[in-house]
């Protein structure tokens, strides 16, 4: 057998290589920020210069302090921790935001330069700025005692029931005096609750009250609505009106559980009832199938209309079970080409909601 030999020099080369790629493998960062993100929310213009901060720990035994930070906009100004900072030291920026140089959606980096090597880090503010309206009495027509909205309903969209969904509901404040958030009171269900986010809100300028919609709380899947009502000290009750598209939550699952689970099968998506009379009540049927391997549960029918009368025999079916889903339509009142939708919510975790289809020309 020959003898390989491999030079001393090779050997330490490869002996450095090893120690400096594992010293690139376990470095630790220079400075830990709390944060390198922050989100101001809404802004409104009249609020003025928003405040950000952002708080940071030196981890190396060498001292560090800030040589620059730069800004890729002229609308934000920053403050920084002047001082040499030893290890295990905290410093901080505050970075000034003026809501009067954006419109909608904004986001700014923030790049802050150490002293020592490879300490440059990058921070980012964003948030959605609203310009002050040239006309409030356009912008927020909808007036109740001395409050103005946008819409006459606040929409919060799809709501899960796994967690609440927060949505801002703003209004101007078009009275004489100024709004205290600790003075709000309002009536709402328990899965409805309000925050006021301004300490206060003075005549002429607009709010935002925190609205959150705990789907599992309010029990019920589909469309809903609900009313309650907020006021101040000094003003009368103020109605308001929330709509949400109530959704349940499925985790996901594995792709070996996909033929396990329940599965709604309808025998058609849609029915043409082609033309009919305004005055004839008409009778359908669709058929609901169970194609999985576990129990199906119907949850909820939902239809579009009160035009519509939807029953059926049993809302739990086994395996391979199938039941008709009645339909009735009564199309009186209405003429020319109409759709009537049939919302089905069950516990098929692929499709939990299904729609069907209803279609006619109304003579």
């Amino acid at each position: 057998m020959s003898n390989i030999r491999i030079p001393l020099l090779v050997i330490g080369l490869f002996s450095l290589l090893t120690q400096s790629v594992q010293a690139q493998e376990t470095a630790v960062p220079r400075l830990i920020w709390k944060v390198n993100k922050v989100d101001l929310g809404t802004v409104f213009e009249e609020q003025g210069k928003q405040i950000a901060e952002y708080e940071f720990t030196h981890t190396q035994d060498s001292l560090f302090f800030i040589v620059d930070v730069w800004t890729d906009c002229g609308c934000t100004t920053v403050d920084f921790t002047k001082d040499t900072l030893e290890v295990g030291e905290v410093g901080n920026l505050q970075v000034s935001f003026d809501p009067s140089s954006a419109a909608g959606y904004f986001n700014r980096m923030i790049i802050v330069k150490g002293n020592l090597h490879n300490t440059q880090d990058t921070l980012y503010l964003e948030g959605t700025a609203i310009p002050y309206p040239e006309d409030p009495d356009k912008v927020y027509p909808i007036k109740i005692d001395g409050i103005g909205f946008r819409l006459p309903k606040l929409n919060m969209g799809e709501v899960f029931n796994n967690v609440p969904k927060v949505k801002m509901l703003e209004f101007y404040n078009f009275g004489e005096e100024s709004l205290y958030a600790d003075s709000l009171k309002f009536n709402t269900p328990e899965y409805i609750q309000l925050l006021q986010i301004q300490e206060f809100i003075r005549p002429q300028e607009r709010g935002l009250i925190q609205v959150s919609y705990d789907g599992a709380l309010k029990g019920e899947l589909g469309y809903v609505e609900d009313q309650f009502a907020v006021s101040w000290d000094s003003l009368s009750v103020i109605p308001v009106s929330v709509i949400a598209e109530v959704f349940e939550y499925f985790p996901p699952f594995s792709k070996e559980e996909l033929n396990l689970v329940p599965q709604l099968v309808l025998g058609t998506k849609e029915i043409d009832l082609k033309n009919i009379s305004a005055n004839t009540i008409q009778n359908r049927s669709v058929t609901i199938s169970n194609k999985g391997q576990r129990a199906l549960e119907i949850r909820k029918i939902q239809g579009n209309c009160d035009c519509l009368k939807l029953e059926i025999p049993k809302t739990e079916l086994r395996p391979g079970e199938s039941v008709e889903l009645q339909i009735t339509f009564d199309p009186s009142g209405r003429k020319g080409i109409d759709q009537r939708n049939i919302y089905l919510f069950s516990n098929d975790p692929v499709n939990p909601v299904q729609l069907f289809i209803l279609k006619s020309r109304v003579e």
